[in-house]
């Protein structure tokens, strides 16, 4: 697992300096509009580019040099950041460049991290699967321990210009890393090599798992849930800064505590290796992680947020690594990108309409309606308080009881609780039900 450790680490880098310029422009962003909207739009744009791009992404990662593909993507995200950089030094840059930028380095983005996700598979071997997974899980929350913090108070030091450059220095780090290391490319299949014409290829991956009923019932377990956890993501910054007078050391701080609960979860998983059914890892995580948001959400100060994110954290890894472990075992290395390309298509649709209603619900419903003498107001008043914030803290609640209600639905369902046992794994699946997948 040596290769997989040197990029491991060189994606540790770049994603800390990502976290730290994506959280310098939460801030400025609030400062300059005070609307829950303005911050999601600026996911939803970086969302919907990867959505369109996405399924050819897993076309071309499957037949393209995958170390090539994980240098391009860094490469052009690091330029959009150095061209946000130039025009916030000009004094040029407005809130639209933003979402501009969002969208292209969003597009290559996805490019990159699909190559790096199916490079797993052939990189280390499968009983280490949920490991691997786990600690790609622990560069997201690693992260997330330190750029917030850091952020926080860099950005009254070396403001916003300074964050940016370090974000561009961590970018040059990632793709040293790639360039000095191999990772294998997967032998084609027959079927594989073999695709007619340029739209078969393309759904491909929705085929395979659409033919599959326990593949296609996970992704629908998991495309629920993270449609109510980015509905109540987009919330949590101006929910915060709302309620804290917009304290971005506040942010910052309960920003790490989530960092230190994913860390926590996932150097433990990578410690034990999983359950043996994966499943119930994915969905007693979800369950997990909707009990420890609710209580976040209720909560309206620091004593409260900071363990229950730490908390709702510790679960994540377990969601994701098991999740992603059951398909890296399940479908073959050859066809992963197009499969997992057409999961995270279906996840990006999802979570960009979540994205695009978090806002007006909370700017435009639950906000004026838990303002003093707003409609919900006298009712739930004495639960969420009142004033800014509080709406927003209603919505993320209702968002949180979501994902509880998912995770424990979710064993209601013969074909997504046996997924593992009814269907086989890909080095044993008979290679008749490649005719099934339009190959």
């Amino acid at each position: 697992m040596r290769t997989f450790f040197i990029i491991w680490i060189g994606q540790l880098v770049s994603t800390i300096g990502s976290y730290m310029t994506s959280f310098a422009i939460q801030i400025w962003m609030w400062e300059l509009t005070g609307q829950a909207t303005a911050l999601a739009l600026v996911g939803f744009f970086t969302l919907v580019p990867s959505i369109l791009i996405t399924p050819i992404a897993g076309l071309i990662v499957d037949r393209w040099n995958r170390k090539f593909l994980m240098m391009i993507g860094d490469t052009v995200t690091a330029l959009c950041t150095v061209v946000i950089l130039w025009l916030y030094l000009t004094n040029q840059l407005q809130i639209w460049h933003l979402y501009v930028g969002g969208a292209v380095s969003g597009a290559f983005s996805e490019i990159q991290a699909l190559a790096y996700s199916v490079s797993i598979a052939m990189l280390v071997p499968k009983q280490h699967y949920t490991r691997a997974t786990s600690l790609d899980s622990a560069i997201h929350y690693s992260s997330i321990i330190i750029a917030p913090a850091l952020a926080g108070v860099l950005y009254y030091t070396i403001g916003f210009a300074g964050i940016s450059l370090i974000d561009i220095v961590t970018f040059a780090i990632a793709i040293g890393t790639v360039l000095k290391i191999h990772i294998p490319q997967p032998t084609s299949s027959e079927t594989s090599s073999h695709d007619k014409g340029i739209f078969q290829p393309i759904i491909f991956g929705f085929h395979y798992i659409l033919v599959r009923p326990g593949l296609l019932a996970i992704v629908v377990a998991a495309s629920l849930f993270w449609f109510a956890h980015d509905l109540g993501a987009a919330l949590y910054a101006p929910m915060i800064l709302a309620r804290t007078g917009n304290d971005a050391r506040v942010l910052g701080s309960i920003g790490s505590a989530a960092g230190f609960g994913g860390v926590t979860g996932a150097f433990l998983l990578s410690a034990w290796g999983g359950s043996k059914r994966r499943i119930h890892g994915f969905l007693l995580a979800m369950v997990g992680a909707g009990l420890s948001k609710t209580v976040f959400g209720l909560g309206q100060m620091l004593m409260i947020w900071f363990p229950a994110q730490f908390c709702s954290s510790l679960n994540f890894p377990l969601l994701s690594s098991s999740n992603t472990a059951i398909l890296l075992s399940k479908v073959r290395p050859d066809v992963q990108g197009r499969v997992f390309a057409a999961r995270s298509a279906i996840k990006q649709v999802v979570s960009a309409i979540a994205l695009l209603i978090a806002g007006p619900l909370a700017d435009h419903v639950f906000e004026p309606a838990m303002m003093p003498g707003g409609v919900l107001a006298p009712i739930l008043g004495r639960l969420f308080g009142t004033g800014s914030g509080a709406g927003m803290a209603l919505l993320y609640v209702i968002t949180s009881i979501s994902l509880l209600l998912i995770g424990l639905g979710g064993y209601g369902f013969r074909v997504l609780r046996d997924v593992e046992i009814s269907l086989p794994d890909h080095d044993v699946e008979p290679e008749v039900e490649d005719s099934r997948c339009g190959g």
